[in-house]
């Protein structure tokens, strides 16, 4: 099976750049993230749906470069497909360039991935979720959706663009938010991201660069 790791640079503000490096190359997440440049702005960040980038017989990782420092995530191709395709087509595309990490919680997540850096902001589509039993909150370092989801209301399929990342055990999300990563190297990182109400939109925030 090929390897692919997927950098993009993430730190206060989501500066998505996201680009394709190989198992075989003998970098560290370190060296990946200090060669990268600045990410332009994207072209769009309305669509109608993601288009299909995944490549069979891959296993997709990403590096997110972020001014806290890298983290280094597995993405679960295998178990949650449409998402994990989500996340890859949207920052191919730059979408996460200059976003923010905009609602961060002490001893609970960090969660990016809406351009207008408010908590409301999307690709401009929703897509179902993606459900394991096996896959739950039960540790730090896993990379799952945000959504609006109200399950009593029987309001489900809210994911867009946004996400998170947990630094403590949260089982009270379990069935409801996709979990489609995990973080292998740089949860200290994810545990100095800045943390930041977004109904405050002068405070400091961490930047995903790349």
């Amino acid at each position: 099976m090929t390897v692919k790791r997927l950098s993009i640079l993430l730190a206060v503000l989501l500066l998505f750049t996201w680009t394709t490096v190989y198992a075989q190359d003998a970098q560290t997440p370190e060296e990946i993230c200090a060669a990268q440049t600045p990410a332009p702005e994207p072209e769009t960040r309305e669509y109608s749906q993601p288009e299909d980038v995944l490549e069979e017989g891959v296993d997709y990782r990403a590096i997110l470069c972020t001014d806290a420092g890298p983290i280094y995530v597995d993405l679960f191709e295998w178990a949650a497909p449409v998402t994990v395709n989500n996340f890859v087509f949207l920052a191919e595309n730059g979408f996460y360039n200059n976003t923010i990490f905009h609602r961060v919680i002490e001893d609970f997540m960090a969660q990016g991935g809406d351009p207008t850096g408010t908590g409301r902001g999307g690709p401009g589509y929703e897509f179902k979720d993606e459900f394991v039993g096996f896959l739950t909150f039960d540790r730090p370092g896993l990379l799952a959706m945000a959504n609006a989801n109200r399950p009593e209301q029987g309001i489900l399929g809210t994911n867009g663009s946004q996400f998170f990342i947990t630094t403590v055990p949260t089982p009270h999300l379990n069935l409801r938010h996709t979990i489609f990563g995990e973080v292998l190297d740089g949860q200290d990182n994810v545990e100095n991201i800045l943390l930041r109400d977004p109904a405050d939109p002068e405070a400091p925030a961490t930047t995903l660069e790349t």
